[in-house]
């Protein structure tokens, strides 16, 4: 690994600032089959959402290839939070790499009682997963409500000491406003963004592909909005010293490096591990050549390096 990777978020040291998410690489193993792939080579692991009890997921489809990305929909799957405690997460590998925990409820009450668990876990991060719906409150997800927002933040906050990592939802009016609550509740680091909501149709039967009719959209696609959500966010989160993970479309280096100068301390590899299992070792070669080709001894000088163009006056209508 190179030198001048070496990162530190949320208080914990990398190797890479590459972060593999969460739903992406299963609880950790499932790349490591692969001849070529090692945890080594990233950061950090987000392992897949948990939630309290064990669920089954959505009907299928659930992914569907859409031009430039992909849509899913698999609806939170998983062997539930004792079985992750007890039966994973003793055979993670902890000299690799760092491992996070993608935690989602149904309730306040929910989110607060997985943080509780985890917090006597040797996991490295909590990562609150705020873009589920929540059933008790007319089935709104949390995410797209900043004072919901809040709530969750705050009492995984009461319930845990570990850092605590909150993915924004882009489906919201606002994405600086929930950041700055987030903060305030006590949230360590952001990742931005969650997938954007998408569909899309079968001609012949003239019904949604994806079987939850609707689901999340990542990939190339969303590049452009995540850019732009990562500069407006990190407005916010720079005054506070809280780090970014940034995310949405990264698919080589060149893709990685903008993010980090829009203002993310670290970047997410999700959708394009699909097309190249290899692709972290071409990112990270590609961002330790762009710092030493610019004089930066590290990833932390080019974190929101970003210059606006001047505000430009609007046209004479004359």
């Amino acid at each position: 690994m190179h030198n001048n990777l070496k990162t530190k978020f949320c208080g914990i040291s990398l190797d890479s600032p590459i972060i593999l998410l969460s739903g992406c690489v299963g609880f950790g193993e499932e790349y490591t089959r692969i001849q070529g792939f090692s945890n080594k080579d990233v950061g950090a692991i987000c392992l897949k959402g948990t939630t309290l009890e064990p669920r089954l997921g959505n009907i299928p489809h659930r992914v569907c290839e859409t031009p430039e990305g992909m849509i899913n929909a698999i609806g939170l799957q998983n062997p539930g939070s004792d079985a992750v405690i007890n039966d994973i997460m003793p055979k993670l590998d902890k000299t690799e790499t760092r491992f996070i925990i993608n935690i989602s409820g149904s309730s306040v009450q929910e989110y607060g009682e997985i943080a509780k668990r985890f917090n006597d876990t040797d996991i490295d991060a909590i990562e609150i997963n705020i873009s589920c719906p929540n059933v008790k409150e007319g089935g709104v997800a949390f995410g797209n409500d900043p004072d919901m927002s809040y709530r969750v933040v705050e009492i995984c906050r009461q319930n845990t000491t570990k850092p605590i990592i909150t993915k924004l939802s882009p489906n919201q009016t606002d994405i600086a406003n929930s950041a700055q609550r987030c903060i305030d509740a006590g949230t360590d680091g952001l990742a931005v963004i969650n997938t954007l909501m998408g569909m899309a149709i079968d001609t012949n039967s003239r019904r949604p592909i994806i079987g939850n009719n609707q689901g999340g959209l990542s990939g190339p696609a969303i590049k452009p909005v995540a850019l732009l959500k990562v500069h407006q966010v990190y407005q916010i989160s720079k005054n506070h010293n809280v780090p970014i993970i940034g995310q949405g479309g990264i698919m080589s280096a060149n893709d990685a490096i903008e993010f980090i100068i829009a203002g993310a301390a670290t970047v997410g590899v999700g959708t394009a591990l699909f097309y190249d299992p290899l692709v972290c070792n071409k990112i990270n070669d590609g961002i330790s050549q762009y710092l030493t080709n610019n004089n930066l001894s590290g990833v932390d000088e080019l974190v929101g390096t970003l210059e606006l163009h001047p505000a430009i006056s609007p046209c004479n209508s004359k």
